[in-house]
């Protein structure tokens, strides 16, 4: 299915070195920023105190995010689980009370807004728990590069292997630079995000791979630049019908799915946008800079000799 056609191909690759540089620069920043001022982690991942509340009626979210905030914690999970009379409020580890007297000071403000509020169970999170679901996440991250770098390199080359690497590292560190820049809070949602990214930017790289090598098999005049810059300029339409599907659905997230799928949908709108970017600037730009050839892809075809065979 095509939307629309382009019928001359656009140069992708003579520019191809103007927007790596300016992808490597945005790069730089991200890694600056996440070390400077590191991750925003959430509760999972430092620690704190999980409360659980149950109301008599479908519970204001918003209402119990507002006294909780007045008590100032600020970025504080709030949200609904199992039923809509049910909310569980993720507080940080206290520095100067006790967890028992934060949870019984959170409690005893919506008791004053609601009174028919009931606290279910109050339960503390270690920053045990946190260090092992940030390990956890990182081995997570790692195992789905090396799938991905295995999985390209059957398929395609492994010039194309590590160009989709570079371009998704890319993606995965800017998604995590702008997290660190604006001090958004990082979360299991987030990390959730972000190894769909991976996959998502995976996914884009190889059709535009695949392209390039259906082009090398039928086109066997052009060179490597116009057989790249063919294959992405085929895909574009496929590309806007896709991702434009899938940012509508993002967005509706964003938009309308409050702040429990905020952050969620932030860090997948980000790397949708960057995703497109990387594989059409960056993954295929690095395949092309590792020399990939038409012989990368396709076996030549041996001549038959003319004595193969029994010789009598």
């Amino acid at each position: 299915m095509e939307l629309f056609r382009i019928k001359k191909d656009i140069p992708f690759m003579r520019h191809a070195l103007i927007f790596n540089v300016i992808s490597a620069l945005t790069f730089v920043a991200a890694v600056f920023f996440l070390l400077h001022r590191g991750l925003h982690l959430s509760v999972e991942f430092t620690g704190g105190t999980v409360m659980e509340v149950s109301y008599s009626k479908a519970a204001d979210v918003d209402s119990v995010r507002k006294t909780v905030e007045s008590l100032g914690f600020v970025d504080v999970p709030v949200q609904t689980f199992g039923k809509a009379q049910d909310v569980v409020i993720r507080l940080p580890s206290p520095k100067e009370i006790s967890a028992d007297d934060q949870a019984k000071k959170v409690f005893t403000a919506l008791q004053a807004a609601d009174p028919d509020v009931k606290l279910q169970r109050t339960e503390q999170v270690g920053s045990q728990v946190g260090d092992e679901l940030m390990h956890d996440g990182l081995m997570a991250l790692l195992f789905v590069v090396i799938g991905v770098v295995i999985y390209l390199a059957i398929r395609f080359e492994w010039k194309f292997a590590v160009a989709a690497i570079f371009a998704n590292l890319h993606d995965v560190v800017i998604i995590l630079g702008f997290f660190a820049f604006f001090q958004w809070e990082f979360n299991l949602s987030v990390l959730a995000a972000v190894l769909a990214v991976l996959g998502y930017s995976v996914n884009e790289s190889v059709v535009i791979f695949d392209r390039i090598r259906e082009n090398f098999r039928k086109q066997r005049k052009m060179t490597v630049k116009e057989v790249i810059d063919n294959a992405i300029t085929s895909t574009i339409s496929r590309t806007v019908i896709t991702h434009g599907c899938t940012q509508m659905m993002v967005l509706s997230m964003l938009l309308i799915g409050g702040p429990t799928l905020h952050y969620f949908a932030v860090a997948l709108t980000i790397g949708i946008c960057f995703g497109i970017y990387s594989s059409v600037f960056v993954a295929a730009a690095i395949a092309m800079w590792l020399g990939v050839k038409r012989e990368d892809l396709i076996k030549p075809v041996k001549e038959k000799d003319d004595t193969d065979g029994a010789v009598v």
